[in-house]
């Protein structure tokens, strides 16, 4: 009698696989031990991601810290690690060399290729995680958008869909407002306008 072998594959990938990744502007995180590899966010996306933690790194207070790309372990084995464009977390919840612990907010900005993965798939994850605000930008040029997400009941409701001039305002993770169309207009001005007004606001 012969007992055949079984091929079981490689190893699930962990986070400690990651230090062999080249450092080439590619974004490679882990979805149940396989790489997961996203290209290098196009300049509208790096504007966005970079004007946003701009803004809410100014008006959080003083036990938050807004952190952009923050490596986050989603499970105990480290075989699940994802990295959100934006991030807020509680001072005291900093590690290294990557979170453990849900962040209150997450924020994904869409790209072609991403759609799919932050409509549909990091939102479940998030969701699974516990992280308790989701927000999902959309930076395309004519009308911009941002969509927010909270963890009710193990799940998330859609609390806000905001566009173009409008402002969204929440309190979630801290009272803040601002308006996607300053997120991506080229030129100065965002900076003095992107927390809106209340005229903008009506």
């Amino acid at each position: 009698m012969t007992t055949g072998k079984t091929d079981l594959g490689p190893p699930p990938l962990t986070v400690d696989d990651l230090k062999d990744t080249p450092d080439d502007g590619r974004r490679y995180e882990l979805v149940d031990g396989r790489l997961d590899v996203s290209p290098a966010p196009v300049y509208v996306h790096t504007r966005v991601e970079s004007r946003l933690t701009i803004h809410l790194g100014v008006i959080a207070p003083p036990e938050f810290e807004v952190v952009s790309t923050p490596g986050i372990n989603v499970n105990a084995d480290r075989t699940h690690h994802r990295i959100p464009d934006v991030a807020v977390i509680h001072t005291a919840d900093a590690e290294s060399p990557y979170l453990t612990k849900p962040p209150l907010l997450a924020v994904e900005v869409v790209s072609p290729e991403s759609s799919i993965r932050d409509h549909h798939t990091k939102r479940q994850e998030y969701e699974e995680f516990g992280i308790p605000s989701y927000w999902i930008i959309n930076p395309a040029p004519a009308q911009p958008s941002i969509t927010e997400l909270r963890l009710e009941d193990g799940g998330y409701r859609e609390v806000a869909t905001v566009t173009g001039e409008n402002v969204l305002k929440t309190d979630a993770p801290f009272p803040l407002s601002f308006v996607p169309h300053w997120l991506v207009t080229p030129g100065g001005g965002w900076k003095t306008r992107i927390g809106g007004s209340d005229e903008a606001a009506g």
